[in-house]
């Protein structure tokens, strides 16, 4: 892996706006159209500050700069930035609402290296951490491949208007978490390692017990079990 997750900064959010322009007219080009792409960007795709002041979105740095970012939300809003947005974005209750998941892209220089899923994960961590046990995001057709294969599940399709009389469509996913989620980051390839020659050891000692002990136990006896 030649890339590493961090919490995104304020400085970030330069970087975040052309990673987000270079994502949307390449890897959602065959999913909407160029008018469609040109006006959703602003209102759909953009960034949130919210969610960088809150310390719920991540970015993935690589190679000379960002190349992914995703997070997640314990506020009202699915989509959007924060340009446009009037007042405050409502809390929710982990208690009865479900959190969100937010603004995720990937540099087409850098999709379908695991990175989405990685974001995904470590997102999912931190919303069982705040005490919220249900998911909601409204998801592109570009991304619904993705939230499907880690266990999202489709609730409703519909058209989101944009500026200019421009649609698009969407879907509404959700995910109920009946175990916390395994991160990929929780465990290192070196404590993953130790443990599976630990296991080893053990089933190898377990073994060699079990030949001698049938190798000695009496004529007319069963060795024990």
């Amino acid at each position: 892996m030649n890339w590493m997750l961090r919490h995104a900064a304020e400085s970030d959010v330069p970087r975040l706006e052309e990673l987000i322009r270079l994502s949307v007219h390449s890897l959602q080009a065959p999913y909407y159209t160029v008018a469609q792409r040109a006006e959703a960007l602003g209102p759909v795709f953009a960034v949130d500050r919210q969610l960088i002041a809150d310390g719920t979105y991540f970015v993935a740095e690589g190679g000379s700069g960002v190349v992914g970012c995703g997070g997640w939300s314990k506020r009202k809003s699915h989509f959007g930035g924060d340009v446009d947005r009037t007042g405050v974005d409502p809390m929710l209750n982990p208690a009865a609402d479900a959190a969100r998941v937010r603004a995720f892209f990937t540099h087409p220089g850098w999709a379908r290296r695991g990175i989405g899923k990685a974001i995904l994960s470590a997102c999912e961590d931190a919303i069982l951490a705040a005490g919220f046990t249900r998911v909601e995001m409204v998801a592109t057709l570009a991304g619904e491949p993705l939230y499907l294969s880690c266990g999202y599940q489709e609730k409703e399709r519909y058209s989101l208007h944009l500026r200019g009389d421009q649609t698009m469509q969407v879907v509404r996913m959700t995910k109920v978490f009946s175990q916390p989620p395994r991160s990929t980051q929780t465990l290192q390839p070196g404590v993953i390692a130790a443990l599976s020659a630990s296991a080893d050891q053990t089933a190898r000692e377990l073994a060699e017990l079990m030949k001698h002990t049938q190798s000695t136990a009496p004529l007319g006896t069963t060795p024990p079990t």
